[in-house]
């Protein structure tokens, strides 16, 4: 079976993966890049592909797929209080000029 062949993939893995690289998409990823990943998590939470032979079915790890709230926030934890301050309150005054536009 050559790479990136998705034939061996069950329908609720292949309906797992395009959910997941959807909302890659509408947060802005590339295409290519929103499926790579969106398959590199089905990958992680079902161990790939279907296997024949009786006994296979193993337990989904739904970790990968809740892994994302976590990895955020760091760096702007990293970063001083003060500044962390004044970045807000730009944002505030942005999201102030904005509104008034629309």
């Amino acid at each position: 079976m050559p790479r990136g062949e998705k034939t061996k993939f069950t329908d609720k893995q292949q309906r797992q993966a395009e959910h997941i690289e959807e909302g890659y998409e509408s947060r802005g990823v590339p295409d290519k890049e929103a499926e790579r990943r969106a398959w590199a998590t089905v990958n992680a939470m079902t161990g790939g592909g279907k296997k024949s032979g009786s006994g296979r079915g193993n337990k989904s790890n739904t970790a990968p797929a809740k892994k994302g709230g976590k990895k955020g926030g760091a760096a702007s934890a990293a970063r001083p209080a003060a500044e962390r301050s004044a970045s807000a309150k730009k944002a505030a005054v942005t999201r102030k000029r904005n509104a008034t536009k629309s």
